[in-house]
């Protein structure tokens, strides 16, 4: 059985449920919920691989949030023995809005997030119980949560894994906001696009950090890299793939019914690394993930409701 670990931050998610007018200001209330793209990917996975050991890598408070959290965690059939409490910190939080397409933004509350530190609960007991997993996968937002002095710590950890055999997989997923300047995401991006086995961008990534507007020149730039697989989200343009030498294109089928895409990189994630992980060929990984987002972007929240996600799974037959 495939043992994956994803190492990233969950946080506290509050979303408009509805609001109106009254009394001349507005009225919101606020749905809440608990999301991350790192968690957001593990979830997906687990959901479609239930035969797959998925854990996650994270630091959380003592809080009733966090305990909450975790609860929701073994709900969702993700491993928690990696799941560390912070005597003093506290879950981030993050509030989302959507446009009349379906595209969000966000604001968020983080700098006393738990997450920040979960380097600090890192030893070399994780190190050789990780070190006889299968595979890792973190993102641009996980490398920015982690205290900056811990960093060298971290890479040590993806380093020795590496070494083990793990598979690593990498997406930048960049937001601006949590970097101090550009320079220092360049650096730690470009640190992980040489570890990296996979790479899983979105274009828009390199659009904001890089100003590359391609799928060829995202590739272009990825090109003198060590990688395996380079799996290229460019939404409804396709997703480009490189892998043995040989370039392949998928279209996408575009969703009319678009409502929140919250979380349509995560889901193709998750369901991509545990295809693969399963077996599956790159082309029949690529539709299935795909598929996937499809059926996530039409519904509110970064986790669609179990009981929906299981139809669609049940529809497949995988």
């Amino acid at each position: 059985m495939k043992n994956i670990f994803l190492f990233g931050e969950c946080m506290i998610e509050l979303m408009n449920s509805s609001q109106e007018k009254s009394l001349n200001y507005l009225s919101t209330t606020m749905q809440q919920s608990f999301a991350g793209d790192v968690f957001n990917t593990a979830v997906y996975l687990k959901r479609t691989f239930i035969d797959m050991n998925v854990h996650l890598v994270t630091a959380v408070g003592k809080d009733q949030y966090s305990l909450d959290m975790i609860q929701y965690f073994e709900q969702e059939n993700i491993g928690t023995e990696y799941v560390f409490k912070s005597e003093n910190k506290i879950p981030g939080l993050y509030s989302i809005q959507l446009d009349s397409h379906g595209e969000r933004s966000f604001t968020y509350w983080r700098e006393d997030s738990a997450a920040r530190e979960v380097m600090s609960f890192i030893d070399e007991q994780l190190f050789k119980h990780v070190s006889e997993g299968d595979l890792i996968f973190f993102s641009g937002i996980s490398l920015a949560v982690i205290s900056p002095k811990d960093r060298p710590k971290f890479w040590l950890l993806i380093d020795t894994l590496k070494s083990s055999g793990l598979k690593v997989v990498f997406d930048p997923n960049y937001r601006a906001r949590l970097w101090e300047t550009p320079e220092e995401a360049k650096e730690q991006f470009e640190h992980a696009f040489s570890i990296a086995d996979v790479l899983l961008p979105g274009v828009d990534d390199f659009e904001k950090l890089y100003s590359l507007s391609t799928s060829e020149a995202v590739y272009e730039f990825c090109k003198p890299y060590d990688f395996e697989e380079l799996v290229i989200k460019n939404g409804e343009a396709g997703i480009s793939c490189y892998y043995e030498n040989q370039s392949v294109q998928f279209n996408i089928e575009p969703i009319n019914n678009v409502v929140d895409t919250t979380s349509a990189g995560d889901s193709f994630n998750g369901v991509y690394i545990g295809a693969r992980a399963k077996g599956l060929n790159l082309h029949s990984a690529v539709e299935l993930a795909s598929k996937a987002a499809g059926i996530v972007i039409q519904h509110r929240g970064a986790i669609i409701e179990q009981d929906i996600y299981q139809q669609f799974i049940k529809e497949l037959n995988i």
